[in-house]
């Protein structure tokens, strides 16, 4: 299986933020930007693996600015890291500015899918190749990421986590 950059898997969505999809202060409900990321990152998840995904969790996501109505959001996502069976997708969502072209990024996220076959089965998947700094960084913590949640999820003792280790020791 030969390996792939983060650029192969690279998917962008833009789209128009419509009165019906926003709150009481007319910006973008939460629930509606996360379905938008996960749609993105399950694109890039299959077009990675050249299988049929699965999300298997969300890990982080960052609200770190309201998206009001009429915005125009790009949703960008890309794999960050593969593992045996599973990914790790980034997404960073953006905003337009109509009038200046001027884009803002307003929040991100990271999601992990699992590559199955038809009847459901985990199938392993290409690893990547990370180019840019951006992608060597977040190849690199994403091994830390995943050590953590394995640790907390008690599937991993503390002690074998390595990538860990190099943060705290």
């Amino acid at each position: 299986m030969e390996a792939k950059t983060p650029l192969e898997s690279l998917t962008v969505l833009t789209d128009l933020v419509l009165p019906g999809e926003t709150n009481y202060l007319d910006n973008l409900f939460g629930g509606e930007l996360l379905a938008r990321m996960d749609r993105a990152c399950s694109i890039a998840a299959r077009r990675h693996s050249r299988r049929l995904v699965v999300t298997a969790s969300v890990n982080h996501v960052a609200f770190s600015k309201a998206i009001p109505v009429a915005s125009v959001v790009t949703v960008e996502a890309k794999v960050s890291r593969a593992f045996k069976t599973s990914m790790e997708v980034y997404v960073d969502v953006w905003i337009e500015d109509r009038q200046s072209g001027h884009k803002t990024k307003v929040n991100e996220g990271i999601y992990t899918f699992v590559a199955v076959d038809e009847t459901g089965k985990p199938v392993e998947v290409p690893q990547i190749i990370p180019e840019t700094e951006i992608e060597k960084t977040r190849f690199e913590d994403a091994l830390r990421r995943k050590e953590l949640s394995l640790v907390l999820a008690g599937r991993l003792d503390p002690k074998e986590a390595s990538a860990l280790k190099k943060v705290f020791l």
